[in-house]
């Protein structure tokens, strides 16, 4: 059985992850909808959703036509026209033998499809043929996703780098699907210019709406929960996966689809790497422990890394090297302002920065230089950005604005690094620009020495439990 102080927190009333649509009311996908429908003027915009699955997996939607749409059926697609101003689902026919003795209930053509979603019309796809004939006898422009599709797990990049390597690789050579659907678009309207919808569609994305930051805040707090699961249950002779196993069940437990990215829990000397995810190694009594996860919570994600001791003490030199980078890491983040451009933001931190360095009670000449050379990295750089920016992937899609705006949530992660040692420390939480100001998400996991040690001390964790049951 679990301990008590577990099951309180993970036994709060919760909403599981809805199979076909719910997340967002109709309304939410129809304003998004219409702001393509406005972008694109008199053309057609024409979006895939995603294949079945090639295992016994559950189906998630990729994040363009779940924006649009919300709906989470296998091979539906989505025609936005913006001389009508009206969409059109087409979608798979009934299948009765599967919805009564397999999978249950799905969406299907027709107008109870068209209500519960509400677009204009939910037709079989055997129809989307014509409708793509219609829009060539006019030759109108036609918008599609030229990017490859991101599932969950992954951001904008990881699939479209796989595919990049599939069609260059001379024993592969396949395309994306995209790329497949763009090139048969233009064989069937051979006289419509083929333009990709993806900037349009990530430019919106950039900024959320009030639904989608409560989401990424529930995100967070799911995460958070994790994250402080694990450092309850850390101990010498545990391994990095075991953690990772802490912060999988509080994601499940309270909806979560799976995980937004690998887990990158590094111990000891992976703490250097910012992107290991191996896992296998044994936390050692004396190293510090490095987790940066998050949650894929109703096609939303979050972002937050923690460090902390592995005995749950920190000693003297690890105090040094934690307070150091905790001070700098404290003046970049309070320098953060809403309307204010990233150059301007770092301009002030460094200030910051060199007065801190400059009172800070160094003992060790290693961690005093790590420490220079991050002021100086901020110092010699003229940044466009602070992080990257979340939303419905990790390393949300838009490019960075000139300025933070409001509905903008993005996270920070600099590192500091005593490479002869192959050590690090990073830090993330994560940011949501308001009207006001800077307001972190993030900020009731424990970050000060003494409340991470104070949490640590509780050990009480899912290995108690799963010791119980050898």
């Amino acid at each position: 059985m679990l301990p008590l102080v577990l099951l309180g927190a993970l036994c709060m009333p919760v909403s599981a992850q809805p199979v076909l649509t719910g997340i967002f009311p109709p309304s939410e996908h129809a304003a998004r909808r219409a702001r393509v429908m406005e972008q694109i003027g008199d053309a057609a915009a024409i979006v895939l959703g995603t294949t079945e699955r090639p295992g016994e997996q559950p189906l998630r939607q990729n994040n363009q036509f779940f924006y649009l749409t919300g709906v989470v059926e296998p091979r539906a697609v989505l025609i936005i026209d913006g001389r009508t101003k009206r969409s059109t689902l087409f979608l798979n026919p009934r299948n009765v033998r599967s919805e009564t003795l397999a999978v249950g209930p799905g969406l299907y053509p027709g107008e109870e499809a068209a209500k519960t979603t509400g677009i204009e019309a939910v037709l079989p796809r055997s129809e989307f043929t014509a409708a793509v004939a219609g829009l060539a006898k006019d030759g109108r422009v036609i918008y599609t996703p030229f990017r490859a599709e991101v599932l969950g797990c992954a951001s904008f990049t990881d699939p479209a780098a796989l595919w990049r390597n599939n069609k260059s690789d001379p024993w592969d050579g396949r395309p994306s699907r995209e790329e497949a659907f763009a090139a048969k678009l233009k064989e069937a309207a051979p006289h419509s210019e083929i333009r990709d919808l993806d900037p349009i569609l990530d430019a919106m994305r950039v900024t959320k709406s009030p639904l989608e930051i409560a989401i990424i805040r529930e995100a967070t707090r799911i995460g958070g929960l994790g994250m402080m699961e694990a450092m309850r249950d850390a101990r010498p002779g545990m391994y990095e996966y075991q953690l990772q196993a802490d912060l999988d069940f509080v994601y499940k437990e309270f909806g979560s689809y799976g995980a937004a990215y690998y887990a990158l829990i590094g111990t000891g000397t992976n703490t250097m790497y910012t992107h290991y995810h191996k896992d296998t190694a044994r936390l050692a009594d004396g190293d510090l422990v490095q987790i940066d996860y998050g949650p894929d919570y109703k096609y939303y994600v979050s972002d937050i890394t923690r460090v902390f001791p592995v005995n749950g003490k920190f000693t003297p030199r690890q105090r040094e090297f934690y307070g150091i980078y905790l001070a700098l890491y404290r003046a970049l983040m309070s320098s953060i302002k809403v309307h204010a451009a990233p150059a301007d933001i770092v301009k002030e931190a460094v200030a910051k920065m060199d007065a801190i360095m400059a009172s800070y009670k160094f003992t060790d000449p290693k961690i005093k230089d790590a420490a220079a050379r991050f002021v100086e990295r901020y110092r010699t750089s003229n940044p466009r950005s602070l992080g990257h920016f979340i939303g419905m992937e990790v390393h949300d899609v838009g490019r960075p604005t000139a300025t933070l705006e409001p509905g903008q949530i993005f996270t920070i992660e600099p590192a500091m690094t005593i490479p002869d040692e192959h050590i690090g420390m990073r830090l993330e939480d994560v940011l949501l620009v308001t009207e006001t100001g800077i307001e972190n998400l993030s900020a009731f996991v424990p970050i000060e020495m003494n409340d991470i040690e104070k949490l640590m001390a509780q050990h009480r964790g899912l290995s108690d439990a799963m010791i119980k049951l050898k």
